[in-house]
């Protein structure tokens, strides 16, 4: 009987897995942190409209 090869295929597939939500977490918190530091300046530079009676 001929015995099976072993892959790391389960660990290759986990690694791939966990590097892409570290990417996509990292990447997220980027532009939130991104956003949340520029917020006050788009604030700032919008232009004021006055109300007509």
């Amino acid at each position: 009987m001929a015995t099976k090869k072993k892959t790391d295929l389960s660990a290759a597939l986990t690694g791939f897995i966990l590097g892409a939500v570290t990417l996509f977490l990292l990447l997220t918190s980027i532009v939130l942190l991104t956003n949340a530091r520029y917020r006050h300046k788009e604030a700032a530079e919008a232009p004021h409209q006055r109300a007509t009676p």
